[in-house]
């Protein structure tokens, strides 16, 4: 079986940059454990599999990581509204958890509509303690909408970029681990871990910044910002809170485009 295949470099301008996800368009779904064998072999943070659909959707959207299958996914959704959107102004991805996602044109690129995921101030010294800052306090999600994410907020970019987690003690929980800080060139930065998912740092993070946006707007007493997450590759989005939707904008390069074959 030969299956088209395409790598992309979600949130980024350049190769190289920003998140890589892998995007295979099938006709029908294939069973769970060759979705999965795929995207251990890809060792990518995502690969995503999309489906034609009808009527609320133009395509049915899953995403696996090396081990597992996740309820979102933002920089695989991104990569696979760039690969698939052709000559249409917007393209609709309908998801298992996470409802319909839409990916639209916006300027040279693109902007992407997530659920919101709300924070609330809850202590998780666990997760602090595992990122190295055993005092700094955090904030916890509640949805089954997205995977469970816990935010970490740091005084400055250089305390972000500084972390040194332990990957075994945070890979104990079962979350998405993301601090945070006020930028300098942007206005927020952040680093994304999520060890027990197969990814100790995810390059850049799509459902992590639908929780940032959650957070940040209020504390930054506005609907819009620029963010930066500092991972080696780096990536910038920007983030504006529109109701209950995350809005996600940013570019994307092809970088590889072939067949994988079964």
């Amino acid at each position: 079986m030969k299956l088209p295949f395409v790598q992309i470099d979600a949130f980024a301008d350049r190769p190289f940059g920003g998140n890589p996800a892998a995007v295979i368009p099938l006709e029908e779904w294939l069973p769970d454990a060759v979705l999965q064998s795929i995207a251990l072999e890809n060792n990518l943070s995502e690969t995503a599999f999309t489906v034609p659909a009808e009527g609320d959707a133009d395509y049915e959207l899953r995403w696996f990581t090396p081990a597992c299958e996740v309820a979102l996914c933002g920089h695989a959704t991104f990569a696979s509204g760039h690969y698939l959107l052709g000559d249409r102004d917007a393209v609709r991805f309908r998801t298992r958890k996470a409802g319909v996602l839409t990916v639209r044109r916006a300027g040279d690129g693109y902007a992407m509509d997530l659920p919101v995921t709300a924070m609330s101030a809850q202590p998780r010294p666990e997760i602090a303690a595992a990122l190295g800052v055993p005092d700094a306090p955090t904030w916890a999600s509640a949805t089954d909408a997205a995977e469970e994410t816990v935010i970490v907020l740091l005084e400055d970019e250089t305390a972000v970029r500084a972390l040194q987690p332990d990957f075994r003690a945070l890979g104990r929980h079962h979350v998405m681990a993301v601090p945070t800080a006020p930028g300098t060139d942007t206005d927020v930065v952040s680093r994304v871990f999520v060890p027990s998912f197969g990814i100790d740092e995810d390059p850049v993070t799509g459902s992590a910044h639908a929780a940032l946006v959650h957070f940040w707007a209020a504390r930054l007493g506005r609907p819009s910002f620029t963010a930066f997450q500092a991972s080696a590759r780096g990536g910038r989005i920007d983030c504006t809170l529109d109701g209950g939707r995350a809005v996600l904008g940013g570019r994307c390069v092809t970088v590889i485009e072939g067949s994988f074959l079964l």
